[in-house]
């Protein structure tokens, strides 16, 4: 016995690795549950939370002094 995972679009099954069997094989499928979309909605913090709480230094594209001999 082999066992895969997969997913199932209402058309076709896409597994989720790759089998290397070369052999036919008779095969039972078994939906187990649906996959859950997330909305962005749903998650537990909503667009813009974070303004003002993150900042980005001024010289943050400047060399750094470590790779310096590096960056000749």
């Amino acid at each position: 016995m082999y066992t895969v995972k997969a997913l199932y679009d209402g058309e076709n099954i896409k597994l989720k690795q790759p089998i290397a069997i070369k052999e036919q094989y008779e095969v039972i499928i078994i939906f187990i549950e649906p996959v859950k979309k997330t909305n962005i909605s749903d998650l537990p913090f909503k667009r813009g939370c974070m303004k003002g709480k993150m900042w980005i230094a001024d010289d943050f594209n400047a060399p750094l002094e470590d790779f310096k001999e590096y960056m000749q």
